[in-house]
Order: C-alpha cells, then structure tokens, then sequence
C-alpha cells in the first residue's frame, strides 16, 4: 500500500503545494514582467505600466494586488496631494527578480532559436 505523505512546501510539482499558485503568479502574463521592472527602482503605478508595455490598468491592477499579497512586492502610500503610491521589491521578490531576469536575458538571447522553430512548426501546420 502507497503511503500518504503530506504536502512538501518547495514541490511545486504536487498539486497540493502551496508555493504552486506563487509559481502561478509569477510566471503569468504579467508578474514576471512587473517584478522585473521593480528591480531597478521603486517605481510609481504610472511608470510601471509605462515600462510593462501592453498590460492594461485592471491586470495591472490585478497583478500588484497579488504580488503584494505573495509577499513580492510592497505598496507605499506617501501623505502628499495628489497621492503618491510607490511598489518595491521585498526581499523575496528582489531574490525572485534577479533570477528572472537571468531568464529574460537567456530567452532574448535565444529568441531566434524559438522564431525559427515556430517558423518550422508553422509551415509543416500549413501544408498539412
């Protein structure tokens, strides 16, 4: 008989892992790109989306929300008129960052690799 184990923190592998939906948000659409930015500075909303070309206000929106809540990144309001509202990157989502943009920096680096192999895959599509 198969023993029960319980769910392992750092699985991601087992669909009872809790780090899985963390795994999730980063690698969407857009948190990878949104933690990527913050790795510089601390930027405001408005510089964000200015820097994440293509991503709307609400998934935007959506995305700080949940990387804030992953404990990625951080909201500072500051008391000025007109509010100023900052995001910045804990600890953990600096540590994240820079292994991401690795990520980023190999797959530009590579991207005419994968350009050539959709090219391919795309033609053998066609003829089929």
């Amino acid at each position: 008989m198969a023993r029960l184990h319980p769910p392992v923190a750092g699985d991601c592998f087992r669909e009872s892992c809790p780090a899985r939906e963390v795994l999730n948000h980063v690698s969407s659409r857009w948190g990878g790109l949104v933690l990527g930015a913050l790795l510089e500075r601390d930027l405001r909303y408005s510089e964000i989306r200015a820097r994440v070309g293509g991503i709307s206000e609400k998934m935007l929106a959506q995305t700080l929300d949940i990387l804030e809540r992953d404990g990625l990144i951080s909201r500072r309001s500051h008391p000025v008129v007109p509010p100023r509202v900052e995001y910045a990157l804990t600890a953990s989502g600096r540590a994240l960052s820079e292994r991401l943009v690795d990520l980023f920096a190999w797959i530009g680096e590579n991207a005419h690799v994968f350009v050539h192999a959709q090219r391919q895959y795309d033609s053998r599509s066609e003829s089929a």
